[in-house]
Formats: C-alpha cells, sequence, structure tokens
C-alpha cells in the first residue's frame, strides 16, 4: 500500500480528494496537531517555514500539493519539493491554474514559479493545470451583486471547472504513475463575466443595473486577448448553471 501526503487536504480540493484515495494510506498537512481520524494521519506542519515537514514526508511514496493562496505557493512549493527530494519521494504531482505563464497577475505568475521549481527538483512529476473552479466565480459574482450597481469588466471570460472533476482527474493522476505535465482541464462552456453575473442575478431572483468598466493595466489586455483561456483543455463534465441550481 503506498503513502500518499496531501497537501491542503482540508480545503475544498482537498476534502473532495482525500476519499477517492482510500486504497492508499494517506496523511494529510495541516497547521495544526489534529488526532488521526477516518483512517487519516494528520502532520502539523508550516509550508513556509519549512517546520514540521521533514517528520511529514519520511516514508512517503506520492505527494499532492493542492495547498494553496494568494502569496508565498513558490516559497512553499520549493520548501516541499526539497524536503520530499530528500526523502527519495517517487512522485509529486501539482495543481496549477490554466495560462500561468501567461497571465501577469502574481498568483499566476507564482503558480509558474512552483511549477518551475517541481521540473527542476529532480523528482519525478506530474502537473495539471486547471481553470478557475465554479465557486471562485460564485464568490466574484456574488460579491459585486452587493453592490447596487454591479461593474461588469468588459472583454472579460472564464472556463469555470468543477472542482469535483479537478478532484477525480487528480486521484486518477495521483495513482498513476509521473505524467510530467498533463492536459489543461478546464469546464465545458466558456462565460464571459456579464453571462456569470446575469446567471447567478437570475438564479437567486434578483435585479442590478449593471455597468460596464474598463479592467487596466497588463492584466486588463491579458484577459481581453483570452489569454486565460484554454479552448484546447480537456473537459470537466458539470456546468456553471448546474452548480448555481445546486447551491
Amino acid at each position: 500500500m503506498s503513502t500518499i501526503l496531501i497537501t491542503g487536504g482540508t480545503g475544498t480540493l482537498g476534502t473532495l480528494v482525500t476519499p477517492l484515495l482510500r486504497d492508499a494510506k494517506v496523511r494529510v498537512l495541516s497547521r495544526h496537531a489534529h488526532e488521526p481520524a477516518d483512517g487519516i494521519e494528520y502532520f502539523a506542519c508550516d509550508l513556509l517555514s519549512g517546520d514540521g515537514l521533514e517528520a511529514a514526508v519520511d516514508g512517503v511514496d506520492v505527494v499532492l500539493h493542492l495547498a494553496g493562496g494568494p502569496k508565498g505557493d513558490d516559497v512553499a512549493t520549493a520548501n516541499l519539493a526539497n524536503a520530499a527530494e530528500r526523502a527519495g519521494v517517487g512522485h509529486f504531482v501539482l495543481i496549477s491554474v490554466i495560462a500561468a505563464d501567461r497571465v501577469p497577475l502574481g498568483y499566476f505568475t507564482r503558480k509558474f514559479e512552483a511549477e518551475k521549481t517541481v521540473i527542476a527538483s529532480g523528482l519525478p512529476w506530474t502537473i495539471l493545470r486547471a481553470a478557475q473552479f465554479h465557486g471562485f466565480c460564485l464568490d466574484a459574482v456574488r460579491a459585486a451583486a452587493k453592490l447596487p450597481v454591479v461593474p461588469v469588466p468588459g472583454g472579460m471570460r472564464f472556463q469555470p471547472v468543477d472542482a469535483h472533476d479537478v478532484a477525480a482527474r487528480l486521484a486518477e493522476l495521483t495513482l498513476g504513475a509521473p505524467a510530467g505535465r498533463v492536459p489543461d482541464l478546464a469546464g465545458p462552456k466558456v462565460y464571459t463575466m456579464r453571462a456569470l453575473v446575469e446567471d447567478y442575478l437570475r438564479a437567486n431572483g434578483k435585479r442590478r443595473p449593471k455597468l460596464p468598466v474598463r479592467l487596466p493595466g497588463k492584466a486588463g489586455r491579458a484577459y481581453r486577448a483570452g489569454d486565460n483561456l484554454n479552448l484546447d483543455a480537456d473537459e470537466g463534465t458539470r456546468t456553471w448553471e448546474e452548480f448555481l441550481a445546486q447551491i
């Protein structure tokens, strides 16, 4: 039985992936000490400082790196990859974001740096880039819909993907052999930002006037050019409309 270490195992994606890996021995990194539960071991660790990493990776066959945030992904990934390499881990799986190398925003840039770190680590690796989750788009439009007039950036398009679809693909990759950079995974449809807003308002019985705005700078140009999209990506099954109907 292989041993799999999951970072971000208590987050949105991690809680969906973990039950799909029950044929393996699963460890989950946590910020705080946690008693074993449901056959899962928890290891207290700080990825940014590296505290607790050596014990967590000891005896691990596969690392599934899901932890992320607005800052520090590059540092956390470097610490984890270094510890995994020293421990002789046989497979490092990383979730990244579509267009990590094309969208000039800090989140994307740090994801791309994390990718390069894994590739250069000497570890056998697999990297999956996914589009923004439905939940991310929901948070964005929900916040905007609280305003009396909803700002809608013009020219922005998204391919929101369902977290369940990403979890299923990651479980398959984690249980398989190292595969390098695998095909990106996006949702089955492309939506303008205006369509996402209107779908959300309609699903919640709300009406709001909408104000077209222009996203400035290099990021705005990248989004208007569709640099954040991959129309050749593998497709998930659940649409934005289906997601909204079930929340």
